[in-house]
């Protein structure tokens, strides 16, 4: 009995080493498989892998860094001072999908030598401001005006730097932050496009005030930057100058706890704290592809979900962001992949999506075909948009992100009093290259050769858009 168990584990050990995978073997010591690889390429492709990682995770921070670069370089500021936009935007802003109806306030801050900024909110009136304050990396630290902590009422917001365990002054609303550095976009907006209204809209921005608490009680005057008539090129680039933005972030703000595998992949690809980014002429060649390729797949996701049944606008961001405050952490996991999506064509999330605008993507028409610059198409604004303020469509290039460059025009809203209705209050909106006759007044540009995308947006938006009793109806292709 003994012998035959002992006979019948000898054959099924044999079968099984008959049967096992080449790997699973026995190999002589000493011996390797014959590499698929030469050292070099596995390096090579390392390196490659890890820098697209490297730029998906990175790109809110990249795109931080390139706004504030701009700030230097074409507007001549610096942190802690107030740039802003004395009339609506134009081709001229070159960031990712402004709109061309607010006036925009843009500015940066930097808690590393000043300490604790106040930034004071001027009470709404004839005029509004709303928008959010961020940290470095685009997380949303409050929403300010009607929609935010200050009710409309105005206030005192005190950005902190991380780790911050000093006293908050009464009567002041904290904004603890990760970062050091820190950003706001605000919007005035206006009563109407009438000279009067603007000019009462910016002198009300101008009501801003932004200054370290440690000068609280000397009231230091805040520099304001008109950037109206610049061109403002806020655009990240997606060359090896993405890796140099990173590097420069890398060695100004605190590692989060969640970040750390990240610094180990940083630093295969040359990224490190205190170190000097010195890449070869090779390796730069690896870096630009690798985060072309991050660019080209983060634009080949799964695109968001379509917001009304059956038509091709879709939601302005991805249900992690909504549910999470676009901190992009849950539980389980934390969304670099959805955060990319998001930072890719939109910077300034808000913490409280929907409360104070809310916005619908297209870029697709009817048919489902993505839209052409060489193509001409219509869209019908239905009347009564449920809007407390007002509406606006604006234009972007597919490639940047960016109002199209050169353009004469690069939106249409409900301000505009040169835009035709129709008698029960409709609108006609033509996009293409060329205005169709007699149309002019309704036409937004745009260029043959390049692909666009639209958003429309609606401030101030109201019950019949979130139950979609109003329902924008698709873009249709002119034959």
């Amino acid at each position: 009995m003994k012998r035959t168990t002992r006979r019948g584990l000898v054959l099924v050990c044999g079968l099984a080493l008959l049967t096992m995978p080449a790997f699973a073997q026995k190999v002589e010591y000493g011996s390797k498989p014959e590499p698929q690889y030469s050292p070099a390429e596995l390096n090579e492709r390392m390196l490659h892998r890890r820098a697209v990682e490297a730029a998906i995770w990175g790109l809110p921070i990249v795109s931080f860094d390139a706004m504030y670069q701009a700030m230097v370089r074409d507007a001549k500021g610096g942190y802690n001072q107030i740039g802003y936009w004395s009339r609506p935007s134009d081709w001229k802003n070159q960031t990712l999908t402004p709109n061309s109806e607010n006036l925009y306030v843009l500015f940066f801050t930097d808690t590393r030598k000043v300490g604790p900024l106040v930034l004071e909110i001027p009470a709404a009136g004839e005029a509004v401001l709303f928008g959010s304050l961020m940290d470095a990396w685009q997380v949303p630290l409050e929403d300010v005006g009607p929609a935010g902590a200050d009710a409309g009422k105005g206030g005192k917001y005190l950005w902190l730097p991380p780790n911050y365990n000093g006293e908050v002054p009464a009567g002041h609303l904290p904004l603890p932050s990760k970062t050091y550095q820190g950003y706001a976009l605000l919007r005035a907006v206006p009563k109407s496009w009438r000279t009067e209204d603007m000019a009462m809209a910016v002198a009300y921005l101008k009501q801003l005030k932004l200054y370290p608490l440690s000068q609280a009680a000397q009231s230091p005057p805040t520099r304001f930057i008109n950037l109206a008539d610049i061109v403002f090129d806020g655009l990240p680039r997606y060359d090896v100058r993405f890796f140099e933005s990173l590097n420069r972030m890398v060695q100004i703000e605190p590692v989060q706890e969640k970040d750390k595998q990240m610094m180990n992949i940083l630093r295969y690809i040359g990224i490190e704290k205190d170190k000097p980014f010195k890449p070869d002429a090779k390796t730069g060649r690896i870096l630009a592809s690798s985060v072309r390729e991050a660019r080209d797949w983060i634009d080949v996701r799964t695109p968001p979900q379509p917001y009304f049944p059956r038509k091709q606008w879709l939601t302005p961001g991805e249900p992690i962001s909504v549910e999470t405050g676009a901190t992009f952490e849950t539980a389980e996991y934390f969304g670099t992949d959805a955060r990319a999506s998001t930072y890719r064509v939109a910077f300034a999330i808000p913490k409280k999506m929907g409360a104070g605008s809310f916005y619908l993507f297209g870029w697709y028409d009817k048919a489902g075909q993505l839209l052409q610059g060489a193509n001409t198409y219509h869209l019908t604004v239905p009347p009564n948009v449920p809007v407390r303020q007002f509406w606006a469509l604006d234009v972007y290039d597919n490639a940047t992100g960016a109002f199209i460059r050169e353009s004469p025009r690069v939106s249409l809203c409900s301000f505009d009093e040169t835009v035709e209705k129709n008698a029960d209050g409709s609108v006609n909106i033509y996009l293409g290259p060329k205005a169709p006759a007699g149309k002019e007044a309704n036409w937004i540009p745009t260029r043959a050769g390049a692909g666009f995308f639209l958003i429309f947006r609606l401030y101030g938006p109201e019950r019949p858009l979130f139950d979609k009793t109003w329902q924008l109806p698709d873009i249709e292709k002119v034959k």
